[in-house]
């Protein structure tokens, strides 16, 4: 820890610290930990502020390693006070999904398990799967993670083909709707042949699924094919009876054997070793088991039933209230239950049970959950496993004192010149971190069309991505010879950079990092792709390895990895320039409108075949400009404004 951050530290300041603990009311709220330049560190909530508070701060307290760690940078403590328990819980769940504290992430987001995603902050709101939950839209919802992702991709398909949905994102065709139209898979959502209003009808009956009301789902149908028998609608009723088959389908062998199958219940229980800690959820409705649900979390952060009760806080923060069960069968007992209870039965407005079973059918249930998480935990031992060895070679390799943490690798992509971008993908613990990816344009003038150079625009991607460090000492009246091993210790600080390439890229990196002063700090290796041969700067011959060895593998792996995420963002720039850069060639249609046009009509080709009048419709576009756009694609043609 820096010297800054424990000069500021309460636990250096007992008498301030005592003084800001008195402050503190003995009632529900919510506390902040601060730091000693004002980020939170950490968001908690309590039935007893001032307890609570203070038992972090006790001498004979027995906290974690990361929450010791977190305590030791603490300079500021803020509450708000609340009427209830359940008041509390839920201001700190949207505090902390506002603002993200470090030290509160708890569940992984390893992207190992899917979600789906219903779009309903779109008029016709898409339904599709995907692992990353994104918080852009908040009218969007998301199902699971769902562990059985071959079971998740059949239920989507059956859904898709009994249901008129939307099966594309973009429409085929301009003016007429494709063939999934014809076959009565789509109700022509593209050329909005189906009210917003209607279609979302048909939507939520597909939401009914995934939140684990088919039962509802099935009478409801089984309702409208009556009627429409009644009316002597058969081809209506057939469509009823095609989705009740379907829903029946993906039902079937599903029965859990409880003698009360009318009660709703979820069925939590975790497996953890002194690291990795895999949590599974099973939703059991009417006796079915309609989900199955798993999540990952650091072992070291909690006790099992402080995990559980996380876990459950945040999964049910993000369903609707007709999701949540009424009884809940937990493998611990909670530390706080009545706060859970309280909130969850003044979210659904009705009574929510916390059971955590000894004996008989609902133990046995609780068995069943902790026997499969201790299934993916024996999985995600293995992958450790693998990483770990992998690490260890690399060490041994590199010649490192501790193992290399975080990995980051960089690879420059373009065509002669053109469009050049660079990638920096980031590697922890042996494990791509996508959220700490980051690509870059090069800015170098002397990079351009027929002109390129893989040297210089590695040192300049080096150089943006190091001289924040030099900036901060300056900021803070810090020597650059202190400050630098502070960096090196500072979360985002890579332990080995891997450059894609041979000498020559390796050269212009490290007269880069000589120039900033960090080459002691961080080491910097190049792997060339031919004979995946590992160089050190300085070093006129590579290093005595195989393309085999776990340590070069997974070398190979951040190789890839940069490769892929850079070739991806330059073949997006190319394809944005390829858009613009005929439309750019036309009088009078400046930047903005370019977008306009392009969001309009979707492509090039949209353009090329519309008339002036149907130009004219697009936002921005007058009939003036129409007649440039419509005469610089057809320069043979005189157009009379017709379709």
């Amino acid at each position: 820890m820096s010297a800054l951050i424990e000069i500021k530290s309460l636990l250096k300041q007992p008498e301030h610290l005592e003084a800001r603990l008195k402050e503190i009311p003995s009632e529900p709220g919510v506390y902040f930990m601060r730091s000693s330049n004002g980020d939170i560190l950490y968001i908690g909530k309590s039935k007893k502020l001032r307890a609570r508070v203070r038992s972090y701060f006790r001498p004979a307290q027995k906290l974690s390693d990361r929450i010791a760690m977190m305590v030791r940078q603490v300079a500021e403590i803020e509450f708000i006070a609340t009427d209830t328990e359940a008041e509390a819980l839920a201001l700190e769940a949207n505090l902390i999904k506002k603002h993200q504290p470090y030290y509160n992430v708890l569940l992984k987001d390893d992207k190992k398990y899917p979600y789906v995603c219903i779009t309903w902050s779109e008029d016709y709101p898409r339904i599709f799967i995907t692992r990353k939950r994104r918080a852009t839209q908040k009218r969007d919802r998301y199902y699971g993670p769902y562990v059985d992702t071959r079971l998740l991709r059949y239920t989507l398909h059956i859904i898709k083909r009994v249901f008129p949905l939307r099966q594309r994102r973009q429409p085929l065709f301009k003016d007429r709707p494709c063939l999934n139209y014809d076959m009565g898979r789509c109700p022509g959502v593209c050329q909005a042949m189906i009210t917003p209003e209607d279609y979302k009808k048909i939507v939520q009956k597909v939401a009914m699924v995934f939140q684990g009301r088919s039962d509802e789902l099935v009478v409801s149908l089984q309702s409208k094919m009556d009627k429409a028998v009644e009316r002597l609608d058969f081809e209506k009723a057939a469509q009823y009876r095609d989705q009740l088959k379907a829903l029946q389908s993906l039902n079937a062998d599903q029965k859990v054997a409880l003698a009360d199958d009318t009660v709703s219940r979820d069925a939590i229980a975790l497996a953890a070793d002194d690291k990795h800690c895999c949590i599974q959820l099973f939703q059991i409705r009417a006796g079915k088991l309609v989900g199955r649900l798993g999540f990952f979390a650091d072992a070291r952060s909690g006790t099992p039933g402080a995990i559980l009760q996380r876990v459950l806080e945040e999964h049910y923060t993000t369903v609707e209230a007709v999701e949540i069960p009424t009884e809940i069968l937990v493998q611990h007992e909670l530390p706080e239950p009545e706060i859970l209870t309280n909130w969850l039965s003044s979210k659904k407005t009705r009574k929510v049970s916390l059971i955590n079973p000894q004996r008989q059918l609902k133990a046995e249930l609780i068995e069943m959950v902790e026997r499969n998480a201790n299934y993916e935990l024996e999985r995600t031992q293995r992958a450790s496993d693998r990483n770990t060895q992998a690490l260890q070679d690399l060490a041994t390799i590199l010649d490192l004192s501790e193992l290399p943490k975080r990995i980051e690798g960089y690879d420059i992509s373009h065509i002669q010149g053109s469009n050049a971008v660079a990638s920096q993908v980031v590697f922890v613990d042996g494990v791509p971190a996508k959220q700490h990816y980051r690509h870059y344009k090069i800015k170098n003038p002397d990079v351009q069309i027929g002109h390129s150079d893989d040297f210089a625009s590695m040192a300049e991607v080096l150089g943006r991505r190091f001289r924040k460090y030099r900036r901060s000492a300056e900021e803070q009246n810090t020597p650059w010879s202190e400050f630098k091993y502070q960096a090196g210790e500072q979360q985002d600080f890579p332990d080995v950079i891997m450059i894609d390439g041979g000498k020559g890229q390796l050269s212009s990196v490290v007269t880069v990092l000589q120039d900033l002063d960090l080459l002691d700090v961080v080491k910097v290796i190049s792997l060339a792709k031919k004979r995946e041969e590992i160089f050190l700067p300085g070093a006129s011959q590579p290093l005595d390895t195989t393309a085999e060895q776990p340590g070069v593998q997974l070398l190979r792996r951040v190789r890839d990895e940069s490769h892929r995420f850079a070739v991806s963002f330059h073949r997006q720039q190319r394809l944005t320039s390829s858009r613009r850069s005929r439309l750019a060639e036309i009088s009078g249609l400046g930047f903005q409108r370019q977008k306009q046009l392009l969001a309009h009509f979707h492509s090039i080709d949209y353009i090329r075949e519309a008339t002036v009048a149907k130009l004219t419709e697009a936002p921005g576009i007058g009939p003036g400009l129409a007649q440039e756009i419509y005469n610089y694609f057809h320069p043979n043609q005189v157009s009379d404004g017709s379709v």
